[in-house]
């Protein structure tokens, strides 16, 4: 044994690979192997010889196992220390510059707008963008002869002959979302409807798509003194100031009686500064809902009654942020969004703050 375990322990010690290792693994640990060859010669032993060379045998195959794992882990770490070198990289090289996203501003504005009405009470309601004429214009007391209606404000989707389907238009307002809300979930409700919507129109202030976010709220005994605390509470939690609100007499085919919604602001130097001055900005419309849109979503007026206001998701984002021209919005042009883009972390909450 002492033969055996000088033969493999040199051998193993001077193989030169991994498939050499192995050849020496079955000529002496092997099945047919020296080792198991002397195992097998027990047998014919005396029960006291077996004794004493049972351990020896075994442990001569424990020691040549070891030392055939050994010599395959230096020859593994040898074959990685060549191969090192030979895909040699200088890790103290500055990394390939990478691109990354930001969110952009109406995106972020709505999460804004989104924080701060959830923290009152209110519900995120989506809906369709392509409307029936009745959910557009018909459930919310705009009559036929409106100027809203005609091809020349609203987006009319084309019908082939025969088709005897309700005409379908891009809608121009979130409003639908409104009466839906009201068919599917009833009353009491408090729900905000953002999104896209489409009109007819194209200038420094106006582009054909934009974002709405529109305000529900019915309950028994809402008034307009709720609608002015809710206007109020948004515009300082999104300004991040105490913001007055002034409500000026107006019409609107879905709310009796209507306002339209000016905020305070100052004029310097052609910069708006919001909260602060005598001067006031029109930011919205609202009133109280007419009882017919009330009975359109299928609420009884008589028994219940509500607000609702509208406000453009894209020309808060232009006041807020100091943004010149609404086109800029939709132009894909990425130096504007890196500009005016916000970080992927960049979240707004309550808590956290909803101002860079």
């Amino acid at each position: 044994m002492d033969d055996l375990r000088e033969k493999y322990l040199n051998a193993i010690a001077g193989a030169g690979d991994e498939a050499s290792l192995e050849e020496l693994r079955v000529a002496a640990v092997g099945k047919k192997g020296e080792v198991a060859l002397q195992m097998r010669e027990l047998g014919k032993m005396s029960p006291e010889e077996r004794q004493v060379m049972g351990p020896k045998l075994n442990a001569l195959k424990d020691e040549i196992n070891a030392a055939l794992a050994a010599k395959k882990s230096a020859l593994e770490d040898a074959a990685l220390d060549e191969r090192l070198k030979a895909e040699w990289l200088d890790v103290t090289l500055p990394p390939r510059p990478s691109q990354q996203g930001t969110i952009h501003p109406v995106s972020q504005v709505t999460e804004e707008v989104t924080a701060i009405l959830a923290d009152m009470g209110f519900s995120v309601a989506e809906g369709p963008q392509i409307e029936t004429d009745w959910y557009n214009f018909d459930a919310l007391n705009i009559p036929g002869h409106h100027p809203a209606r005609t091809e020349m404000d609203t987006f009319y989707m084309h019908r082939l002959e025969g088709d005897n389907r309700p005409p379908h238009v891009l809608r121009t307002h979130t409003s639908p979302v409104q009466i839906r809300s009201m068919q599917k979930q009833g009353a009491p409700i408090r729900v905000i409807a953002p999104g896209r919507v489409y009109r007819a129109d194209y200038d420094q202030t106006h582009t054909p798509m934009f974002h709405q976010v529109e305000g529900l709220a019915i309950d028994k005994d809402i008034s307009m003194a709720n609608l002015k605390w809710v206007l109020e509470e948004f515009f300082s939690a999104f300004f991040g100031t105490k913001v007055k609100t002034r409500f000026r007499a107006s019409h609107f085919p879905f709310t009796e009686p209507s306002a339209e919604v000016d905020i305070q602001c100052s004029w310097e130097g052609g910069t708006v500064k919001v909260g602060e001055g005598d001067g006031w900005l029109e930011v919205l419309g609202s009133g109280m809902v007419h009882p017919k849109v009330l009975e359109a979503g299928g609420i009884d007026p008589d028994e219940w009654q509500g607000f609702a206001f509208g406000m453009g998701i894209d020309r808060m984002a232009m006041l807020k942020y100091g943004i010149p021209d609404l086109r800029a919005f939709f132009d894909s042009d990425l130096r504007w969004l890196r500009h005016y883009g916000f970080a992927a972390l960049d979240v707004p909450t309550l808590h956290g703050g909803l101002n860079r």
